[in-house]
């Protein structure tokens, strides 16, 4: 993974490949000037000496001209190479850049979706809370019922326990009044 700095130093390495580019544009021109420089002089040595001598003078620019070129050519050369370094890390940026905003893109999704996620496991889990509460509530009901059948048991016997159980004298004759104990 390469790192937000990474990242914000595109641009920086875009403008630094175009500064080499331009750099290697002018290279090629000097190489371009010298090739032709070195093209008249040549030939204008051949038009002047035919026997093939050059004048010391003239050998000495030669050298000095073909030291210039391969200097330019070594520096056209490194800056090929400089510009071909960036362009790869130019790619290998791109590429990461690419996979974070795929990656990030991913994650928006997800979060996106956590609501309706939390929502779904939520109500899965408030379904077996509903049928505890539904089973609680029938269990209560039932045990009321049994609680007032009881009591109105308990009731029915309290009343009849309250009843004094007085007993009950055989009646002699018919209507004989009540012995008394006459006045004492």
């Amino acid at each position: 993974m390469t790192s937000q700095t990474e990242i914000s130093t595109l641009p920086e390495l875009q403008a630094e490949v175009a500064r080499l580019r331009e750099e290697l544009t002018m290279r090629d021109q000097l190489v371009q000037q010298l090739s032709q420089e070195l093209f008249r002089l040549v030939k204008g040595n051949a038009n002047a000496a035919p026997s093939g001598e050059l004048s010391e003078r003239q050998q000495t620019e030669m050298r000095s001209l073909r030291e210039q070129l391969q200097g330019v050519e070594e520096q056209v050369e490194f800056y090929q190479t400089q510009i071909s370094d960036r362009d790869s890390e130019i790619q290998q940026l791109r590429h990461s850049m690419q996979e974070m905003t795929d990656r990030a893109k991913m994650l928006e999704q997800v979060v996106q979706e956590l609501p309706r996620v939390y929502h779904d496991k939520f109500e899965q889990r408030m379904v077996t809370v509903r049928e505890k509460v539904a089973m609680i509530q029938r269990e209560n009901r039932q045990l009321h019922a049994e609680l007032k059948s009881v009591s109105y048991r308990l009731a029915v016997r309290n009343r009849q326990s309250n009843q004094l159980d007085l007993p009950s004298f055989p009646r002699i004759g018919g209507n004989s009044p009540i012995p008394t104990f006459g006045n004492a």
